[in-house]
C-alpha cells in the first residue's frame, strides 16, 4: 500500500491521542463560571473571587462567581454535576456535597461526580450564643438546657457542622428544643432572639464578635481560631476530628491538564498576601492541597462521616 497512506493514518492517530492535550493547553475558550452554592458574604465568596481574578489576569478571559443558594449548597453543587466537562463551570463546594450529602442519598450525583482540583480553605466553624446568654461553656449549656428550651439555627440537616452539633450535644447532654436551617447565620438571629444558639463561622458573625455582642462557645476547628483563642476546639472536648472545608471541583472526565491549570492559578492566588491576611483575620486556614491530597482527604473523610451518620440515624 502506498507509504503515503500510512503516513496520513500516522498523522490522524497523532492528532487523536494529542488533541485533548492540545484543548487544554488553549483552556479556558471562553468566560469561566465559578459557582459558589451559598449566599454572598462568607469565606469562599472572597477567596473564591480571588481565584477568579487570578484566571481573569492570566488568561484574558472574563471569569466571574455566580451565587446559587439553597438545600444546604446542593443547588448549585448540582448545577455544577450537569455542566460540560471543559472547565468552564467550576464549584467551589463545601465537603459534605462530597460526602454527607452524597451518603445521605439526597442528591442526584455519587462519588465519582466530581474531580477535586484542590482544597484551600478550613473553615472557622463555631457555636455562637448572646453574650447574656447565662452559660459560658458547654457544660452550663448543659444544666440550662434541662429546665429551659434552647433553639438552635444551622445550615441544614445531613451536612457536617449540624452532624458534628448533635453528636456534640449528645455527648454533653445538652438538650435542642427546636432547629431550623438556614442560607446565612448572621448576628440578627442571635440579636433578635430568633434562636439561643446559631452554628456558623466566624466572618458572617464578625461585627458582634468586634462589638462583643457575641460570644462563642467552641470552635469546630483542627486548631484554635486566632480570633478567639479562649475558645476550645471540638477536638479538645470530645475528640472528633472532623473539620469543615471547601475545595475547587469540575465534573469528573475534565482534561487532567486543564485541571492543572486552573490548580496552578488557584494555589498562587490562595498564597497571595491578600488571601494570607483574610485567613489571619477571620482565623480560618487558607491553604492549598493539590488533587491528590484532596482525594486522599476525602476517602478518610467517608469512612468518618459514615460512622457520623450511622451515629445520627441509630435507632
Amino acid at each position: 500500500m502506498n507509504p503515503v497512506f500510512y503516513m496520513l493514518q500516522a498523522v490522524m492517530l497523532v492528532s487523536l491521542l494529542f488533541s485533548p492535550l492540545i484543548k487544554a493547553a488553549e483552556y479556558p475558550a471562553g468566560p469561566v463560571t465559578f459557582i459558589v452554592p451559598w449566599p454572598e458574604g462568607d469565606l469562599e465568596d472572597y477567596l473564591t473571587k480571588m481565584i477568579a481574578r487570578e484566571l481573569t489576569a492570566e488568561t484574558g478571559f472574563e471569569a466571574q462567581v455566580k451565587f446559587i443558594p439553597g438545600d444546604a449548597g446542593a443547588t448549585g453543587a448540582a448545577v455544577v454535576a450537569a455542566a460540560p466537562a471543559d472547565g468552564q463551570v467550576i464549584g467551589s463546594l463545601v465537603n459534605h456535597l462530597l460526602t454527607t450529602k452524597v451518603m445521605g442519598g439526597e442528591v442526584s450525583w455519587n462519588f465519582k461526580t466530581f474531580s477535586p482540583v484542590g482544597i484551600f480553605l478550613d473553615y472557622p466553624f463555631v457555636l455562637a450564643a448572646r453574650a447574656d446568654a447565662p452559660y459560658n461553656d458547654l457544660k452550663e449549656l448543659a444544666d440550662y438546657s434541662q429546665s429551659n428550651t434552647l433553639s438552635l439555627g444551622h445550615f441544614g440537616n445531613g451536612i457536617t457542622p449540624t452532624a458534628l452539633t448533635f453528636k456534640m450535644a449528645d455527648d454533653f447532654g445538652i438538650n435542642i428544643s427546636a432547629d431550623k436551617a438556614y442560607d446565612a447565620l448572621e448576628c440578627p438571629l442571635l440579636l433578635n432572639k430568633d434562636v439561643d444558639l446559631i452554628n456558623t463561622t466566624t466572618q458572617q458573625i464578625f461585627p458582634c464578635l468586634e462589638s462583643g455582642e457575641v460570644k462563642l462557645l467552641v470552635a469546630f476547628t483542627s486548631r484554635r481560631v486566632t480570633i478567639a483563642p479562649d475558645t476550645p476546639t471540638l477536638s479538645e472536648l470530645t475528640g472528633i476530628n472532623l473539620t469543615i472545608w471547601n475545595g475547587l471541583f469540575v465534573p469528573r472526565s475534565t482534561p487532567a491538564m486543564t485541571k492543572v491549570k486552573i490548580a496552578r492559578i488557584a494555589k498562587k492566588a490562595i498564597e497571595s498576601d491578600e488571601a494570607q491576611k483574610l485567613a489571619k483575620e477571620t482565623g480560618a486556614l487558607v491553604y492549598w492541597d493539590d488533587a491528590l491530597r484532596s482525594k486522599l482527604r476525602i476517602a478518610d473523610e467517608i469512612e468518618a462521616s459514615r460512622s457520623l451518620l450511622n451515629y445520627l440515624h441509630r435507632e
